[in-house]
């Protein structure tokens, strides 16, 4: 029976996901947009896109922490709105100033913008989901904000070519201004995030808040950050072009490699609101999250792998499809392990941590494809290795899995479901 409690927190996270989706569909739209009109920008060579599309990643790893003692002294609410702000003022900038020093500091308040977000995302479905719905909770959240990302990319494509990069933008930035109403009435919790008390919680600290757990919570979010948003999305369009050349026929139709890599991305985008939150019902079951972690690891760590082989193309497709869906099922049940695990502590102080960790993964991630893709067989030792990294994850999870269940042997059958 769906209490009015729980209706209301979920009403919270849907309107968070809501507003934060508003936001990103400017920073999305630049990165379909950008690399072809950049002329319009007042940019005057291309190296300055790759300079402006990957700022806001760099600028978070010295802010998040920054952001995260800022949450400690506001209320999670009044940090949203400051995110929506700062995040329509740069949307309506990017239509209003020309050139790339104006450009770079746009984009480096973005990038501000989203630590907000992240943080205060996080926080909220954390703290208004009901304990054997976090994976379900964490799933709309994270579907439902990336729709904004498909719906930025899709509108701008559209549109950008007849009114313009500069209306556009404008037209975005005033819409990300509408999340202002949706945070202010809503009923987002003012109360500082402090561990949780309860029985159930008490139990299971000893366990999941030790600092070994935490720490693999850590470091798999900054590999599975460094191979999907970092590896995977920056070199998807080369290897196609390296497998199969720029131009592509699907169907008898000829396709460029960039209409493919956006297609590929798109579709991603497009199931993530179902996909996502069917991964984290799953969680919720009596399983529990560690097994469906472990067999989603050690499925995604053969598939990865398998991108760099060059297969007939429906099957390559099929197998990076594959990949995507792996992606989005591991993101949605790691992010609800840190959500489990934040309530041992204080929820904002961990998922900062987690957050920078993601964040310093998805940074490093385009550099050290680079570097290896200029060797002869640089595709198969990125991803192979990045295969390589998804098993030794589940290896480690493994051990924890049977380490929890030992641990939790004399301890009531409700907190195994839960955690």
């Amino acid at each position: 029976m769906v209490t009015i409690k729980d209706q209301m927190s979920s009403n919270t996270i849907v309107i968070v996901a809501v507003v934060t989706a508003l936001s990103l569909l400017g920073d999305s739209m630049l990165y379909i947009a950008l690399p072809i009109y950049w002329e319009s920008a007042g940019l005057e060579s291309l190296w300055q896109v790759g300079v402006l599309l990957s700022i806001n990643r760099f600028i978070r790893l010295p802010f998040n922490p920054f952001v995260g003692w800022m949450y400690k002294h506001i209320s999670l609410k009044a940090g949203l709105i400051i995110a929506v702000l700062l995040g329509g003022f740069t949307t309506m900038g990017y239509g209003i100033f020309e050139g790339f020093t104006a450009w770079v500091i746009l984009r480096a308040i973005w990038g501000i913008a989203w630590s907000f977000f992240r943080i205060g995302g996080l926080s909220v479905v954390a703290l208004h989901a009901d304990k054997n719905k976090r994976g379900s909770s964490m799933g709309l959240y994270n579907g439902l904000y990336r729709t904004g990302s498909l719906v930025g990319m899709l509108i701008g494509g559209m549109f950008v070519p007849f009114i313009g990069l500069s209306t556009v933008s404008v037209g975005f930035g005033l819409l990300t201004f509408l999340g202002i109403p949706l945070i202010v009435n809503s009923n987002i919790t003012q109360d500082n995030e402090a561990p949780e008390k309860t029985d159930e919680v008490k139990k299971g600290k000893p366990f999941i808040g030790k600092t070994g757990y935490k720490v693999s919570i850590i470091v798999s979010g900054f590999l599975i950050a460094m191979l999907y948003q970092g590896i995977l999305t920056s070199t998807l369009s080369s290897m196609i072009e390296h497998f199969y050349g720029e131009r592509i026929s699907i169907w008898n139709v000829a396709v460029s490699v960039t209409l493919l890599s956006g297609i590929i991305q798109a579709v991603r985008w497009a199931w993530e609101p179902f996909l996502g939150r069917a991964a984290g019902q799953w969680s919720d079951g009596s399983r529990g999250r560690l097994p469906i972690f472990i067999v989603s690891l050690l499925f995604a760590g053969v598939v990865f792998g398998m991108m760099s082989v060059k297969l007939p193309l429906g099957c390559w497709i099929f197998i990076t499809l594959l990949v995507m869906a792996g992606a989005t099922i591991l993101t949605t049940i790691l992010d609800t392990i840190a959500l489990d695990t934040s309530k041992t502590a204080n929820v904002v102080s961990f998922l900062t941590i987690y957050s920078i960790s993601q964040d310093v993964g998805a940074a490093l991630g385009p550099a050290l494809s680079y570097i290896l893709i200029q060797l002869k067989d640089g595709f198969s030792y990125l991803y192979w290795g990045g295969a390589a990294a998804l098993l030794i994850l589940a290896i480690i999870w493994s051990v924890f899995a049977k380490r929890l269940s030992t641990s939790i042997n004399g301890y009531e059958k409700g907190f195994n479901k839960a955690y």
